[in-house]
């Protein structure tokens, strides 16, 4: 059987239209995944960062910047002898020490969220004066719970440490909990034991904790 020019120009026809519909059908299974990509709710954005950050969401993760954005159930960390700072809707800072890694569980933008604060150190910080806004730090260590203040909290003297600078937290697990008052830290020796009775930091154990995180 002879083969004409007309029968290898239908062939052609119908191998592209096949060929554009097996990409549209390509596309459309990719763009619900862009879709809820772009639908993730913004928790705040990054505010400085020296040296290496990233953000991991799923199995994306991407290099952070200043002015980018962080969302809901990012997992943000730092590289190795880098800093990085987050502005947490309008009021709120978190400054991170080198090797730090938190979850933004939940933030609503002045009516307070969940952290968690998984490796590193972090110093919390909410202006003075500022509305309240309850925030819990979770860690495996225990739980820290914030209204507007300026706390660090991190690997300290060999031990986990939260120290507070100005305002109030109180800190559980095992168990117990203390309230901190301004000045005042505890000692956290191991995950799952009880955090140490308050205790006023000496000048050298405030200035190494929060050179840890700035």
């Amino acid at each position: 059987m002879s083969v004409t020019i007309d029968d290898l120009r239908r062939h052609d026809l119908l191998h592209r239209r096949s060929f554009v519909g097996l990409g549209a059908a390509a596309l459309a299974l990719f763009m619900p995944h862009r879709a809820g990509a772009q639908s993730a709710e913004q928790a705040g954005l990054i505010e400085d960062v020296n040296g290496q950050g990233f953000a991991e969401a799923g199995m994306a993760r991407r290099a952070l910047t200043r002015e980018a954005p962080v969302f809901i159930a990012d997992r943000v960390r730092t590289g190795e002898a880098s800093r990085m700072t987050l502005q947490l809707g309008r009021r709120t800072r978190v400054r991170l020490g080198e090797l730090a890694r938190v979850t933004i569980d939940r933030y609503l933008v002045n009516a307070g969220g969940e952290i968690t604060l998984e490796a590193g150190a972090m110093l919390f910080d909410r202006p003075s004066g500022a509305p309240p806004a309850p925030v819990q730090v979770r860690s495996s260590f225990g739980l820290i719970a914030v209204r507007g203040t300026r706390f660090f909290a991190g690997p300290s003297g060999g031990v986990f440490g939260v120290f507070v600078q100005r305002g109030r937290v109180v800190v559980s697990g095992g168990g117990q909990q203390v309230t901190l008052q301004q000045g005042q830290g505890t000692d956290i020796r191991y995950p799952g034991a009880p955090p140490s009775p308050p205790k006023t930091w000496g000048d050298g154990r405030i200035r190494a904790a929060l050179a840890s995180v700035t």
